[in-house]
């Protein structure tokens, strides 16, 4: 019995071990990239054998004097997508629809689907970005109001551009859509006979728990400031109809605590997240699951899901079968940087 115990308190001294090299690493790659680029705020959650470590750089705003930590509020931009996409399917879960069924019956009843679209588009291929629906035109809308181009866009504005539509020219190629996923908050909607707001909430930040995630009323003294890649200020995106495509506003410490459930295969978010990692597109080494990269590597399947708002840059990883995540926000646009700090983190750390 005495060896016993001393071989459990070994192998747990050499976890605690283990487990705190990885925190300094992860650590001193995050303080080596602020050092290189003092003017960007970074924030890092990280996950590992359900232990938790943060770490964070630089401050709310450039004329701030109070440091970033886990509960600064960050927009997580198109990781959004991730959560509409777990909401889906958990709605399939639950017996709501099925992702093969084709749109046309889930739609609010103003759409009027052309006859070359009608029980052509799944749900799978608007969350797996190949439904070949147009998309909405950023470059103009930002052009005519860069801090807030989301602004003009209505639900009427969605009507038209789907209603519109004659032909999908590329229906079943991979093309990025902010519209696919507006949509799949539509059909959420309808499907709970209630808001996406209430549905998210119900579904994820209530049960989870999640007390700095918000989908409005978001302007709190602990959020920072965006900076646009040029260095001015840019302000985080309101609230509208495109809500489930990008637009919820949260912290390292929020964020974790979703790592969490997604690795936890009996909760319902982890239950749905397995549904979510299924691939619904391949060509070549790009794959595509519901609104996640899926990207093999010696081995090893590591999901994630980038975002940039006008402002602001995000990304989240994960590894089921190792059982870790991370999750990085910059309060700046700025993807090259944040991907190359997630590479480093998972190329000098985690792989």
């Amino acid at each position: 019995m005495k060896l016993k115990l001393i071989l459990i308190f070994l192998v747990l001294n050499n976890f605690s071990f283990g487990q705190k090299r990885i925190i300094e690493q992860i650590d001193s790659i995050v303080q080596k990239y602020h050092e290189v680029s003092p003017e960007v705020g970074i924030s890092v959650g990280f996950i590992h054998q359900n232990q938790e470590f943060y770490t964070a750089y630089g401050n709310l705003s450039r004329e701030s004097e109070i440091a970033i930590n886990k509960n600064s509020v960050f927009e997580i931009a198109s990781i959004t997508k991730i959560i509409t996409a777990n909401l889906i399917a958990q709605a399939v879960e639950e017996g709501k629809f099925q992702l093969n069924d084709f749109i046309d019956q889930y739609l609010p009843e103003s759409y009027k689907l052309q006859s070359a679209l009608k029980k052509k588009i799944k749900i799978s291929d608007l969350a797996s970005h190949q439904s070949g629906l147009p998309d909405i035109n950023f470059p103009k809308l930002i052009a005519a109001n860069p801090q807030q181009p989301i602004s003009s866009v209505t639900k009427e504005t969605l009507i038209d551009l789907v209603n519109e539509t004659a032909m999908l020219s590329d229906y079943g190629k991979y093309r990025y859509s902010t519209l696919g996923y507006v949509l799949l908050g539509q059909l959420l909607e309808k499907a709970y006979s209630t808001t996406y707001d209430d549905i998210i909430r119900e579904k994820i930040i209530s049960p989870l728990q999640l007390s700095d995630t918000y989908t409005k009323n978001f302007d709190v003294p602990h959020s920072v400031t965006g900076y646009n890649p040029e260095g001015g200020t840019q302000e985080l995106f309101e609230w509208n109809v495109t809500a489930p495509a990008g637009l919820l506003k949260s912290n390292t410490s929020d964020m974790v605590i979703y790592l969490k459930a997604i690795l936890d295969t009996k909760s319902d978010v982890g239950k749905a997240a397995l549904l979510t990692e299924q691939v619904f597109f391949k060509e070549g080494p790009r794959q595509i699951g519901l609104g996640l990269g899926v990207m093999e590597d010696e081995g090893q399947t590591l999901y994630m899901k980038s975002g940039d708002s006008m402002g602001q840059s995000s990304i989240l990883c994960y590894n089921r079968n190792k059982n870790w995540g991370v999750i990085i926000f910059l309060n700046q646009r700025n993807h090259k940087l944040r991907q190359q700090l997630l590479n480093e983190i998972y190329e000098t750390v985690l792989k």
